[in-house]
């Protein structure tokens, strides 16, 4: 994939997040809402399955795959950026739910926006 102006490929990450945070927080809300699980096990769950599809998609429409790190590296670099994302992310719901007692939906979608951008900036800094 061609260099992409900076502008567009923040554009192109907006989306690509969106689907990732689509993924997200469908199964988190299946699980911890409808269901009942516990939304930190669930927010784990849901979290890992979609910064895999952040990643395959990303490499396609985004970022260049093999750039800086070989393919084994830049899989565990991102799932590292994306542990720190997680912990941000559970940080926020606990916050978010049990202290300030906000809906579990809300709450999801207030964590997922605002680990939205270190994800990008990570991303693109340390990895790609």
């Amino acid at each position: 994939m061609k260099r992409t102006k900076p502008k567009l490929k923040i554009v192109r990450y907006f989306f690509v997040g969106g689907i990732a945070a689509v993924v997200d927080i469908a199964l988190f809300a299946i699980f911890a809402k409808y269901l009942g699980y516990n939304y930190i096990a669930v927010a784990c769950v849901s979290f890992f399955a979609a910064t895999l599809v952040n990643y395959l998609i990303s490499i396609k429409f985004v970022f260049e795959s093999g750039a800086r790190h070989g393919k084994k590296k830049e899989v565990s670099l991102v799932y590292l950026v994306s542990g720190v994302g997680l912990g941000l992310n559970l940080l926020i719901l606990y916050i978010s739910i049990s202290i300030l007692g906000i809906e579990k939906i809300t709450s999801k979608v207030i964590a997922t926006g605002l680990v939205f951008f270190w994800n990008y900036y990570a991303r693109k800094h340390f990895i790609f």
